[in-house]
Protein backbone atom coordinates (compact mmCIF):
# COMPACT_ATOMS: atom_id res chain seq x y z
CA UNK A 1 0.00 0.00 0.00
CA UNK A 2 2.87 2.51 0.96
CA UNK A 3 4.49 1.55 -2.45
CA UNK A 4 1.13 2.20 -4.28
CA UNK A 5 0.93 5.39 -2.28
CA UNK A 6 4.53 6.81 -3.30
CA UNK A 7 3.96 5.86 -6.63
CA UNK A 8 0.33 8.11 -6.76
CA UNK A 9 2.09 10.71 -5.42
CA UNK A 10 5.61 10.56 -7.90
CA UNK A 11 2.79 10.37 -10.39
CA UNK A 12 0.72 13.34 -8.85
CA UNK A 13 3.51 15.70 -8.79
CA UNK A 14 4.95 14.92 -12.16
CA UNK A 15 1.09 15.71 -13.44
CA UNK A 16 1.56 19.07 -11.42
CA UNK A 17 5.13 19.82 -12.97
CA UNK A 18 3.92 19.34 -16.52
CA UNK A 19 1.07 21.84 -16.16
CA UNK A 20 2.63 23.97 -14.28
CA UNK A 21 5.13 23.90 -17.16
CA UNK A 22 3.01 23.93 -20.04
CA UNK A 23 1.15 26.89 -18.20
CA UNK A 24 4.25 28.83 -18.14
CA UNK A 25 4.88 27.70 -22.18
CA UNK A 26 1.47 28.99 -22.87
CA UNK A 27 1.73 32.13 -20.66
CA UNK A 28 5.02 33.09 -22.78
CA UNK A 29 3.76 35.87 -25.44
CA UNK A 30 4.20 34.38 -28.98
CA UNK A 31 5.27 36.50 -31.51
CA UNK A 32 3.11 37.96 -34.75
CA UNK A 33 6.12 36.99 -36.58
CA UNK A 34 7.15 34.20 -38.78
CA UNK A 35 10.46 33.36 -40.45
CA UNK A 36 10.06 32.92 -43.81
CA UNK A 37 12.26 30.63 -46.09
CA UNK A 38 15.13 32.60 -47.74
CA UNK A 39 17.48 31.44 -50.28
CA UNK A 40 21.53 31.78 -49.76
CA UNK A 41 22.64 32.71 -53.01
CA UNK A 42 26.28 33.72 -51.57
CA UNK A 43 28.82 32.91 -49.20
CA UNK A 44 27.54 35.66 -47.36
CA UNK A 45 24.34 36.29 -47.80
CA UNK A 46 22.89 39.09 -45.38
CA UNK A 47 19.98 41.51 -46.35
CA UNK A 48 20.32 45.08 -45.08
CA UNK A 49 17.90 47.08 -47.19
CA UNK A 50 14.17 46.48 -48.70
CA UNK A 51 11.70 47.82 -51.16
CA UNK A 52 8.11 46.70 -51.97
CA UNK A 53 5.97 48.15 -54.84
CA UNK A 54 3.32 45.52 -54.02
CA UNK A 55 2.60 42.11 -51.81
CA UNK A 56 4.00 40.46 -54.83
CA UNK A 57 6.84 42.48 -55.84
CA UNK A 58 9.25 42.72 -53.06
CA UNK A 59 13.19 43.24 -52.94
CA UNK A 60 15.21 42.79 -50.27
CA UNK A 61 19.70 43.75 -50.74
CA UNK A 62 22.73 43.41 -49.26
CA UNK A 63 25.65 40.81 -49.70
CA UNK A 64 23.04 38.73 -51.92
CA UNK A 65 19.49 40.09 -54.36
CA UNK A 66 16.56 38.45 -53.72
CA UNK A 67 12.60 38.49 -54.61
CA UNK A 68 9.14 37.36 -53.36
CA UNK A 69 6.70 36.77 -55.76
CA UNK A 70 4.00 36.18 -53.36
CA UNK A 71 4.56 32.73 -53.18
CA UNK A 72 8.49 32.33 -52.59
CA UNK A 73 11.89 33.81 -52.54
CA UNK A 74 13.92 33.61 -55.90
CA UNK A 75 17.68 34.97 -55.46
CA UNK A 76 18.70 36.63 -58.57
CA UNK A 77 22.33 37.53 -59.64
CA UNK A 78 23.73 41.35 -58.97
CA UNK A 79 26.69 42.21 -61.13
CA UNK A 80 29.75 42.82 -58.72
CA UNK A 81 28.17 41.65 -55.95
CA UNK A 82 29.57 38.23 -54.31
CA UNK A 83 29.17 37.96 -50.48
CA UNK A 84 32.68 38.13 -49.91
CA UNK A 85 32.53 41.00 -47.25
CA UNK A 86 33.66 43.60 -49.32
CA UNK A 87 30.65 44.09 -52.00
CA UNK A 88 27.46 44.80 -51.41
CA UNK A 89 23.90 46.67 -52.12
CA UNK A 90 23.04 49.20 -49.30
CA UNK A 91 19.86 50.83 -50.69
CA UNK A 92 16.94 49.60 -52.98
CA UNK A 93 13.77 51.63 -54.02
CA UNK A 94 11.43 49.11 -55.92
CA UNK A 95 9.11 51.00 -58.54
CA UNK A 96 7.43 47.73 -60.23
CA UNK A 97 8.15 44.37 -61.26
CA UNK A 98 9.68 45.65 -64.14
CA UNK A 99 11.88 48.58 -62.36
CA UNK A 100 14.25 49.05 -59.40
CA UNK A 101 17.24 50.53 -58.46
CA UNK A 102 19.76 49.21 -56.01
CA UNK A 103 23.00 51.23 -55.01
CA UNK A 104 25.89 49.91 -53.02
CA UNK A 105 29.74 49.67 -52.93
CA UNK A 106 32.50 47.26 -54.22
CA UNK A 107 35.80 47.79 -52.10
CA UNK A 108 38.03 44.92 -53.79
CA UNK A 109 38.69 43.57 -57.55
CA UNK A 110 39.91 44.29 -60.55
CA UNK A 111 37.28 46.69 -61.59
CA UNK A 112 37.19 47.87 -58.00
CA UNK A 113 34.76 50.95 -58.83
CA UNK A 114 33.76 51.91 -55.08
CA UNK A 115 30.04 52.68 -55.09
CA UNK A 116 27.60 51.13 -57.91
CA UNK A 117 24.64 51.59 -58.95
CA UNK A 118 22.18 48.84 -60.52
CA UNK A 119 18.97 48.46 -61.97
CA UNK A 120 16.12 46.06 -62.51
CA UNK A 121 14.39 45.21 -65.62
CA UNK A 122 12.21 42.79 -65.02
CA UNK A 123 14.35 40.17 -66.26
CA UNK A 124 17.76 41.19 -64.64
CA UNK A 125 20.15 43.55 -62.94
CA UNK A 126 22.46 45.81 -64.95
CA UNK A 127 25.38 48.46 -63.74
CA UNK A 128 24.22 51.92 -64.84
CA UNK A 129 26.35 54.71 -64.73
CA UNK A 130 26.28 57.05 -62.32
CA UNK A 131 26.72 60.85 -61.85
CA UNK A 132 30.15 62.42 -62.99
CA UNK A 133 32.60 62.57 -60.34
CA UNK A 134 35.87 63.87 -59.70
CA UNK A 135 39.02 61.91 -60.98
CA UNK A 136 40.40 60.41 -57.70
CA UNK A 137 37.88 60.47 -55.64
CA UNK A 138 36.11 57.56 -53.93
CA UNK A 139 32.60 57.19 -53.42
CA UNK A 140 30.42 55.07 -50.81
CA UNK A 141 26.66 54.87 -51.36
CA UNK A 142 25.00 53.56 -47.87
CA UNK A 143 21.39 54.32 -48.30
CA UNK A 144 17.99 54.81 -50.58
CA UNK A 145 15.15 56.85 -51.28
CA UNK A 146 12.51 58.03 -53.71
CA UNK A 147 8.73 59.38 -53.76
CA UNK A 148 9.20 57.98 -57.37
CA UNK A 149 10.30 56.49 -60.65
CA UNK A 150 11.72 60.29 -61.79
CA UNK A 151 12.61 61.33 -58.10
CA UNK A 152 15.24 59.19 -56.54
CA UNK A 153 18.27 59.69 -54.24
CA UNK A 154 21.40 57.93 -53.01
CA UNK A 155 23.26 59.12 -50.27
CA UNK A 156 26.49 58.20 -48.54
CA UNK A 157 30.29 59.99 -48.51
CA UNK A 158 32.68 61.30 -50.92
CA UNK A 159 36.37 60.89 -50.29
CA UNK A 160 38.59 63.78 -52.19
CA UNK A 161 41.43 65.95 -52.07
CA UNK A 162 43.86 62.57 -51.95
CA UNK A 163 42.08 61.20 -49.08
CA UNK A 164 42.23 64.26 -47.11
CA UNK A 165 38.73 65.83 -47.52
CA UNK A 166 35.60 64.06 -46.31
CA UNK A 167 32.00 65.08 -48.30
CA UNK A 168 28.19 64.19 -47.53
CA UNK A 169 27.17 62.99 -50.93
CA UNK A 170 23.70 63.37 -52.46
CA UNK A 171 23.16 61.64 -55.71
CA UNK A 172 19.75 61.98 -57.51
CA UNK A 173 18.12 60.24 -60.36
CA UNK A 174 15.58 62.58 -62.21
CA UNK A 175 14.29 60.33 -64.50
CA UNK A 176 16.91 60.55 -66.86
CA UNK A 177 20.32 61.11 -65.51
CA UNK A 178 22.06 60.60 -62.17
CA UNK A 179 23.22 64.09 -60.59
CA UNK A 180 25.73 64.46 -57.53
CA UNK A 181 25.67 66.82 -55.21
CA UNK A 182 28.51 67.34 -51.84
CA UNK A 183 29.04 69.43 -49.38
CA UNK A 184 32.32 69.50 -47.55
CA UNK A 185 32.13 68.13 -43.60
CA UNK A 186 34.47 67.77 -41.04
CA UNK A 187 34.38 63.68 -40.55
CA UNK A 188 30.79 62.17 -40.50
CA UNK A 189 28.52 59.65 -42.35
CA UNK A 190 25.51 59.24 -43.34
CA UNK A 191 23.75 55.66 -43.17
CA UNK A 192 20.09 55.83 -43.80
CA UNK A 193 17.56 58.13 -45.67
CA UNK A 194 13.91 58.87 -46.32
CA UNK A 195 11.40 60.89 -48.50
CA UNK A 196 7.44 61.32 -48.00
CA UNK A 197 7.83 64.35 -50.69
CA UNK A 198 10.35 66.07 -53.18
CA UNK A 199 10.64 68.42 -51.23
CA UNK A 200 11.09 66.75 -47.62
CA UNK A 201 14.02 64.45 -47.43
CA UNK A 202 16.36 63.27 -44.94
CA UNK A 203 19.33 61.86 -44.06
CA UNK A 204 20.56 60.60 -40.78
CA UNK A 205 24.45 58.69 -39.47
CA UNK A 206 26.50 60.23 -37.29
CA UNK A 207 29.59 62.44 -36.91
CA UNK A 208 32.85 62.37 -35.33
CA UNK A 209 34.25 58.59 -34.56
CA UNK A 210 32.01 56.02 -34.61
CA UNK A 211 31.79 53.71 -31.28
CA UNK A 212 33.88 56.72 -29.61
CA UNK A 213 32.46 60.15 -29.31
CA UNK A 214 30.39 60.14 -32.30
CA UNK A 215 26.86 62.45 -32.25
CA UNK A 216 23.75 61.87 -34.08
CA UNK A 217 23.57 63.74 -37.09
CA UNK A 218 20.11 64.96 -39.35
CA UNK A 219 20.46 66.45 -42.84
CA UNK A 220 17.17 68.02 -44.35
CA UNK A 221 16.13 68.32 -48.34
CA UNK A 222 14.10 71.05 -49.01
CA UNK A 223 13.47 71.17 -52.80
CA UNK A 224 16.41 73.21 -53.27
CA UNK A 225 19.17 72.08 -50.51
CA UNK A 226 20.68 70.30 -48.38
CA UNK A 227 21.20 71.43 -44.66
CA UNK A 228 22.10 70.27 -41.30
CA UNK A 229 18.96 69.98 -38.35
CA UNK A 230 20.52 69.80 -34.59
CA UNK A 231 19.79 66.50 -33.05
CA UNK A 232 19.78 65.72 -29.34
CA UNK A 233 22.16 63.17 -27.81
CA UNK A 234 21.79 61.05 -25.23
CA UNK A 235 24.51 59.95 -22.19
CA UNK A 236 28.07 60.97 -23.26
CA UNK A 237 29.18 58.02 -25.19
CA UNK A 238 28.87 57.10 -28.59
CA UNK A 239 25.56 58.32 -30.18
CA UNK A 240 24.56 57.21 -34.35
CA UNK A 241 21.52 57.10 -36.33
CA UNK A 242 20.79 54.18 -38.42
CA UNK A 243 18.01 55.04 -40.37
CA UNK A 244 15.36 57.39 -41.12
CA UNK A 245 11.11 57.09 -41.10
CA UNK A 246 9.79 60.59 -43.41
CA UNK A 247 5.55 59.59 -42.77
CA UNK A 248 5.09 63.82 -43.00
CA UNK A 249 6.84 66.91 -42.90
CA UNK A 250 6.15 67.24 -38.78
CA UNK A 251 6.18 63.41 -38.34
CA UNK A 252 9.84 62.27 -39.04
CA UNK A 253 11.59 59.40 -37.17
CA UNK A 254 15.25 58.27 -37.05
CA UNK A 255 16.70 55.13 -34.80
CA UNK A 256 20.05 53.70 -33.96
CA UNK A 257 22.12 53.83 -30.38
CA UNK A 258 23.09 55.89 -27.63
CA UNK A 259 26.53 55.23 -25.10
CA UNK A 260 25.89 55.83 -20.96
CA UNK A 261 29.88 56.35 -20.67
CA UNK A 262 32.84 57.61 -22.69
CA UNK A 263 35.87 54.93 -23.43
CA UNK A 264 37.17 53.66 -21.87
CA UNK A 265 35.15 52.43 -19.20
CA UNK A 266 32.48 50.13 -20.76
CA UNK A 267 29.11 49.58 -20.65
CA UNK A 268 26.32 48.17 -23.17
CA UNK A 269 24.89 50.79 -25.63
CA UNK A 270 20.99 51.79 -25.43
CA UNK A 271 18.11 52.33 -28.22
CA UNK A 272 17.64 55.20 -29.61
CA UNK A 273 14.88 56.83 -31.08
CA UNK A 274 14.36 60.02 -32.31
CA UNK A 275 11.37 62.28 -33.41
CA UNK A 276 10.46 65.46 -35.93
CA UNK A 277 7.68 67.59 -34.92
CA UNK A 278 8.23 69.80 -37.98
CA UNK A 279 10.54 72.38 -35.86
CA UNK A 280 12.85 70.04 -33.88
CA UNK A 281 14.02 66.73 -33.05
CA UNK A 282 13.63 65.55 -29.71
CA UNK A 283 13.96 61.97 -27.65
CA UNK A 284 11.41 59.53 -27.51
CA UNK A 285 11.86 57.06 -24.86
CA UNK A 286 12.35 53.35 -26.00
CA UNK A 287 12.76 50.04 -24.14
CA UNK A 288 15.31 47.64 -24.00
CA UNK A 289 16.78 44.35 -23.26
CA UNK A 290 18.25 44.64 -19.95
CA UNK A 291 21.02 45.33 -19.63
CA UNK A 292 21.88 42.91 -17.29
CA UNK A 293 25.87 43.53 -17.73
CA UNK A 294 28.49 45.70 -19.87
CA UNK A 295 28.28 42.95 -22.84
CA UNK A 296 24.00 43.23 -23.25
CA UNK A 297 24.22 46.05 -25.91
CA UNK A 298 21.01 46.97 -27.70
CA UNK A 299 21.06 48.93 -31.14
CA UNK A 300 18.34 49.59 -33.55
CA UNK A 301 19.25 49.36 -37.74
CA UNK A 302 15.76 49.56 -39.20
CA UNK A 303 12.18 51.36 -38.87
CA UNK A 304 9.22 50.75 -41.18
CA UNK A 305 5.60 51.51 -40.88
CA UNK A 306 2.20 50.57 -41.02
CA UNK A 307 0.60 53.64 -40.55
CA UNK A 308 1.15 56.64 -38.01
CA UNK A 309 0.19 54.57 -35.30
CA UNK A 310 1.68 51.26 -35.96
CA UNK A 311 5.66 51.40 -36.10
CA UNK A 312 8.18 48.95 -36.06
CA UNK A 313 11.80 49.25 -35.35
CA UNK A 314 14.39 46.69 -35.53
CA UNK A 315 18.09 46.00 -34.66
CA UNK A 316 19.79 43.39 -32.72
CA UNK A 317 20.97 43.14 -28.69
CA UNK A 318 23.38 41.05 -27.32
CA UNK A 319 23.60 38.20 -24.28
CA UNK A 320 24.30 39.23 -20.96
CA UNK A 321 27.37 36.50 -20.41
CA UNK A 322 29.58 38.20 -23.05
CA UNK A 323 29.18 35.26 -25.14
CA UNK A 324 29.31 37.74 -28.45
CA UNK A 325 25.59 36.10 -29.25
CA UNK A 326 22.91 38.53 -30.95
CA UNK A 327 19.21 37.70 -30.90
CA UNK A 328 16.70 39.55 -33.29
CA UNK A 329 15.44 42.53 -31.68
CA UNK A 330 11.81 44.39 -32.51
CA UNK A 331 9.92 46.99 -31.03
CA UNK A 332 6.71 48.22 -31.57
CA UNK A 333 5.32 52.13 -31.19
CA UNK A 334 1.50 52.05 -30.87
CA UNK A 335 0.96 56.20 -31.23
CA UNK A 336 1.63 56.90 -27.33
CA UNK A 337 4.83 54.33 -26.18
CA UNK A 338 7.12 52.00 -27.47
CA UNK A 339 6.99 48.32 -26.54
CA UNK A 340 9.40 45.28 -26.63
CA UNK A 341 7.65 42.40 -29.19
CA UNK A 342 8.59 39.05 -29.45
CA UNK A 343 11.00 38.13 -32.25
CA UNK A 344 12.07 34.97 -33.56
CA UNK A 345 15.77 34.00 -33.82
CA UNK A 346 15.90 31.43 -36.76
CA UNK A 347 19.40 30.35 -36.21
CA UNK A 348 20.17 26.51 -34.83
CA UNK A 349 22.54 25.54 -33.47
CA UNK A 350 26.17 26.85 -33.66
CA UNK A 351 26.90 30.75 -32.51
CA UNK A 352 23.75 32.73 -32.59
CA UNK A 353 23.89 35.74 -34.77
CA UNK A 354 20.65 37.05 -35.88
CA UNK A 355 19.88 41.20 -36.71
CA UNK A 356 17.30 42.94 -38.24
CA UNK A 357 18.26 45.62 -40.59
CA UNK A 358 14.92 46.64 -43.31
CA UNK A 359 11.20 46.57 -43.72
CA UNK A 360 8.64 47.25 -45.41
CA UNK A 361 4.95 47.55 -45.67
CA UNK A 362 3.57 46.60 -48.87
CA UNK A 363 -0.15 46.87 -47.63
CA UNK A 364 -1.73 47.47 -44.92
CA UNK A 365 -1.28 44.75 -42.09
CA UNK A 366 1.40 43.09 -44.04
CA UNK A 367 4.81 43.64 -42.54
CA UNK A 368 8.20 42.07 -43.72
CA UNK A 369 11.52 42.97 -41.43
CA UNK A 370 15.04 41.43 -43.13
CA UNK A 371 18.27 40.60 -41.67
CA UNK A 372 21.34 38.55 -41.42
CA UNK A 373 21.13 35.31 -38.94
CA UNK A 374 23.89 33.20 -38.45
CA UNK A 375 24.79 29.81 -41.15
CA UNK A 376 28.27 28.84 -40.06
CA UNK A 377 30.87 28.89 -41.51
CA UNK A 378 28.88 32.12 -43.47
CA UNK A 379 26.06 34.05 -42.81
CA UNK A 380 22.86 33.61 -44.53
CA UNK A 381 19.71 35.76 -45.41
CA UNK A 382 16.94 36.46 -42.85
CA UNK A 383 13.15 37.46 -43.76
CA UNK A 384 10.10 37.39 -41.22
CA UNK A 385 6.85 38.40 -42.09
CA UNK A 386 3.69 38.98 -40.02
CA UNK A 387 1.10 36.12 -39.35
CA UNK A 388 -1.77 36.67 -41.49
CA UNK A 389 -5.36 35.37 -40.39
CA UNK A 390 -5.61 33.80 -43.68
CA UNK A 391 -3.13 31.65 -43.13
Amino acid sequence: MLRLFKVCFVLIAITVLISAWAQGQEAAPQSIFRVVATPNENFDSGLVAASASSPTDIWAVGQSTIHWDGTKFTAFPAPMIKGDNTSELNGVVDISPTLAWAAGNVNIGEANPGQVIEQWNGIEWKVVAGPSLPPGVEASVFAMAATSADDIWAIGSLLGDEGEQLFYLFEHWNGSQWTATTLANGGAFLFGASADATNDVWAVGFSGFENDNSSTLALHYNGSTWSEVPTPNVGVGANQLNAALALAPNNVWAVGFSTPVQPPQEAATLTLIEHYDGTNWSVVESPNVGPASIYQSNRLFGITADSANDIWAFGSYFSSDGSGHQHTLLEHWNGTGWKIQPSPDPSIGGFLSDLLFAGVVPEPGNVWIFGVEDEAPHSGTLAIETIRGDE
